[in-house]
């Protein structure tokens, strides 16, 4: 199995607005981290939701795991995908304790022992009520919950938002040794990008509703580059989303241009940059 998830061209109008997710397709790789990025509203949660069956759409197919129909086969996709929604789905008065209770009743492949394993990990005390926790407890307790069902494919939306440094490092260690075996996979949407650069093996760009490129680190430096000067010689052409910093300049260029550039400097780009220059060619096209 090559893929474990295949998007393949799905769109989704939206009532009473004018945005609509159009003609997305994207493959997960087995044993790959793949990041989802844009800025908000670029369609990363609908389209997340989508893949979940939250959301239904007006055309397209997803198939995960070879041959499962993620709506035909929704209750086998679901058992074999562990999910961490950027809002909180937790019982809002019930304690963590029953809150994994329940969700053991709903998967015949709960392991206890992976659950316990994470409240100890963390300190989390599992006689609370789960509307006692800080937003970074109740990540955890949903990340803890996805993977005690021992998931094939994650998806996580937002998933180190709230965390402090430290804690969104464990967590990055975790999905990394997750993926280790080339079985597994997890699909990423998130802000914060510094931690795409250091897990993801590809990322995703979705502007305006639609993936409009997917690359891997290795991809993207080897495209992109990162320019900057004084702004008397900033290129008229070839630059991607220039950012003005008084009588100084950065944008992304192609490498392939970096010849005809006069007087720049050059660096290698990270996924921020590959972020910040494209919302900001975005914005200007717009206009």
């Amino acid at each position: 199995m090559k893929n474990i998830l295949e998007i393949k061209g799905i769109k989704k109008t939206f009532a009473g607005t004018s945005f609509t997710l159009h003609d997305v397709s994207l493959d997960i790789p087995c044993g790959a981290v793949m990041g989802l990025i844009g800025e908000n509203g670029a369609g990363k949660t609908s389209l997340i939701k989508i893949i979940m069956n939250i959301y239904g759409r007006n055309g397209g197919n997803i198939t995960a795991f070879g041959d499962l129909d993620t709506v035909r086969d929704e209750a086998k996709f679901k058992e074999l995908t562990g999910y961490v929604s950027d809002e909180d789905y937790l019982y809002f008065n019930t304690t963590v304790e029953k809150t994994a209770a329940a969700f053991a009743m709903a998967f015949s492949t709960w392991h206890s022992d992976i659950f316990d394993k994470y409240m100890k990990m963390w300190q989390i005390d599992t006689k609370k009520k789960c509307n006692t926790l800080s937003k970074g407890m109740k990540t955890k307790v949903m990340l803890a919950l996805a993977l005690a069902h021992d998931p094939k494919l994650l998806i996580l939306d937002e998933p180190t938002a709230g965390l402090d440094p430290a804690a969104r490092i464990e967590i990055l260690d975790i999905l990394r040794d997750y993926v280790s075996d080339g079985e597994h996979s997890v699909l990423f949407s998130t802000h914060i990008t510094g931690d795409l650069d250091k897990i993801a093996d590809y990322i995703a760009m979705m502007i305006d509703g639609t993936i409009t490129e997917v690359l891997s680190a290795d991809e993207a430096q080897d495209k992109y580059a990162v320019i900057s000067g004084d702004v008397s010689d900033m290129p008229k052409k070839g630059i991607i989303g220039a950012k003005l910093m008084g009588s100084t300049y950065e944008a992304l260029a192609l490498r392939s241009d970096i010849p005809h550039f006069r007087n720049a400097a050059v660096r290698t780009p990270n996924y921020e940059d590959l972020l910040v220059h494209t919302i900001l060619q975005n914005r200007e096209n717009r206009r």
